[in-house]
């Protein structure tokens, strides 16, 4: 499929073949929304932490006699029925990470920008310029309709382009290497740089 290159200055300077198999594929919905579920349970912390019996403070003297009071038996003050007592089965610190094969996190990038190829909120330009100015950035973006827009750059992204466009709201930045289903998805816009173009292909053909 052919896609146009413009440069930040909103310019046609001519066009670029994209690989159908990556870029025209089939949209599998199911596919990004396990990818995107794998990738928000890696970044959960986990920290959640409910005290158990052996770990709240109080006695384990037994609180009355067993038989003659004519209340239920009781063995402690520290059980989960008692006011401060231990909880059962509360939550406990630990990873909600889990595995996701590796052929279905290809598929669920390839889907990602097939989505937006089909849906004409991809951009491929030919460079991110050496270094800009924020303000200069933005009526840039604003001139080409970018809003919420996902710049992706080749192996490595200009420092100088980096840190202009880290302070304008709902810009993200990020190399080939760092591209990924979720931040594709939350963001309205797509845009590409040639040699960004050329390492998805080669990581995903």
């Amino acid at each position: 499929m052919k896609a146009d290159i413009i440069s930040l200055d909103a310019k046609s300077v001519g066009n670029l073949d994209l690989s159908d198999d990556i870029f025209g594929a089939e949209v599998r919905g199911d596919i990004l929304q396990r990818v995107v579920r794998w990738q928000l349970a890696k970044r959960q912390a986990g920290t959640h932490k409910a005290k158990i019996r052996p770990e709240v403070h109080g006695t384990t003297k037994k609180p009355f006699r067993q038989k003659g009071t004519g209340s239920a038996r009781q063995g402690s003050r520290k059980s989960t029925q008692h006011r401060g007592g231990g909880i059962i089965f509360g939550p406990v610190v630990r990873s909600h990470a889990h595995d996701l094969p590796k052929k279905i996190r290809r598929l669920g990038l390839i889907s990602a920008l097939s989505s937006k190829a089909k849906d004409g909120k991809l951009v491929v330009i030919d460079s991110v310029g050496k270094s800009a100015k924020t303000k200069d950035l933005a009526v840039q973006f604003k001139k080409l309709g970018w809003g919420r827009v996902l710049i992706i750059d080749g192996a490595e992204v200009n420092e100088g382009f980096a840190k202009a466009a880290r302070n304008i709201m709902n810009v993200d930045v990020l190399p080939s290497a760092g591209a990924n289903v979720y931040d594709i998805l939350r963001r309205d816009t797509l845009v590409l740089t040639k040699d960004a173009v050329a390492k998805l292909e080669e990581r995903l053909k």
